[in-house]
């Protein structure tokens, strides 16, 4: 394969790495920075890729140990050697206290915002909160599925403009 057909081949290959890449690092900065790094470390090492072998799979094995590397080293980072005689390995994260308090304000600020829509947006929305199919919540309100799905969407949307100070 030449470096025109794997460069062609990784630019194919990017759009099915980015799912994985955000689902390993919960993050779009960090998933970019993680794509971008295995499709650098599949270049710069394209003579060890076989041709006729599946390069998706070489790819997301790349990710992963990439991934795994990465965060690894970001835990050594993290921790510190006491240089005494008991030579005790020390995790300075471990030393963080959180009170929730921040997620309990959120929380009440969204039960405030769901308390506030219409009934009529609330009750399909409710629903598909705990588990309904849209289907099922068309059957028992007696209403069309293209309803249910508009009702949910437009319940969506007010809580999302509501709670817009709560946006990352």
């Amino acid at each position: 394969m030449t470096t025109l057909e794997f460069s062609y081949s990784l630019s194919q290959m990017t759009k099915s790495l980015k799912p994985f890449a955000m689902k390993l690092t919960k993050d779009t900065d960090d998933a970019n920075d993680l794509l971008q790094e295995t499709l650098m470390k599949a270049y710069n090492n394209r003579d060890k890729f076989s041709e006729g072998t599946n390069l998706k799979a070489w790819l997301y094995t790349i990710m992963k140990n990439t991934f795994i590397t990465n965060y690894q080293r970001m835990v050594r980072r993290g921790t510190f050697i006491d240089t005494t005689d008991n030579l005790h390995f020390i995790n300075s994260s471990d030393t963080r206290i959180e009170n929730k308090a921040a997620g309990n304000f959120a929380l009440k600020d969204i039960n405030e915002a769901i308390d506030r829509l219409d009934e009529v947006y609330k009750t399909p929305f409710m629903m598909y909160f705990r588990g309904f199919k849209y289907h099922e919540i068309a059957d028992r309100l007696e209403i069309p599925i293209g309803t249910v799905k508009n009702r949910i969407h437009i319940a969506r949307k007010q809580l999302k403009e509501k709670l817009r100070t709560y946006r990352a």
